[in-house]
């Protein structure tokens, strides 16, 4: 990798964040649901993926049933999970080393504050041994660095998933990666071309 392609790919060994990164995940799912709950049903459960912005990571504008529309937004810069509303309101959770219990109640009486109250399904999913977020005292650090670098590193691929090659007619497609949506223009028969990718050439007798 060269010292330019390196400076815009931080560092993030496992080893360093795990008990970050196990949280962090944690809280996405527990606003994933939220997005889950008010949004349309999509193939794939694209209606509970969450975007790479400026800042962070959003759920985009969301419909509510009783309320008015709303959004939730993690902020990675100030390290803060902001819920703003249509009507104008907003509520600020700091993100900082905070029990997923504590994070799932304080989100559920913000949410409530808002006149956008949101029941969800309690329970993380496809997570051997699973807590339930009220129940969830274990997971509970938070590592500011270590998160803005995650942050630096989804911006990262959501450039090389949205960039097409020249010359390209692919139609894009949604994706995922790690709860986060971005668009993917980049079929197999045009991988060789992508501008982020690069891939070995075939060699005889090898397909």
């Amino acid at each position: 990798m060269t010292s330019a392609a390196s400076q815009r790919w931080p560092a993030i060994p496992i080893a360093g964040w795990q008990d970050t990164r196990d949280t962090l995940h944690l809280y996405t799912q527990v606003v994933g649901k939220i997005r889950l709950a008010n949004e349309p049903i999509l193939n794939h459960w694209w209606s509970s993926a969450l975007y790479v912005t400026a800042r962070g990571l959003t759920t985009s504008l969301m419909p509510h049933p009783s309320g008015p529309a709303f959004q939730i937004d993690f902020d990675f810069l100030a390290h803060n999970l902001e819920i703003a509303t249509v009507d104008g309101t907003t509520r600020t959770l700091a993100l900082e080393d905070r029990s997923v219990a504590d994070f799932h109640t304080a989100v559920t009486a913000m949410l409530d504050d808002l006149g956008v109250s949101t029941p969800i399904w309690p329970v993380p999913v496809e997570i051997p041994d699973a807590i339930p977020f009220a129940d969830d005292h274990v997971h509970a650090r938070y590592d500011p660095d270590a998160v803005r670098r995650f942050w630096l590193a989804l911006i990262e691929m959501h450039r090389c998933s949205t960039c097409s090659p020249p010359g390209s007619w692919a139609r894009p497609a949604p994706c995922t990666c790690s709860g986060v949506r971005s668009t993917s223009p980049t079929p197999a028969s045009r991988v060789g071309r992508h501008p982020c990718i690069r891939v070995a050439p075939r060699t005889a007798g090898h397909t």
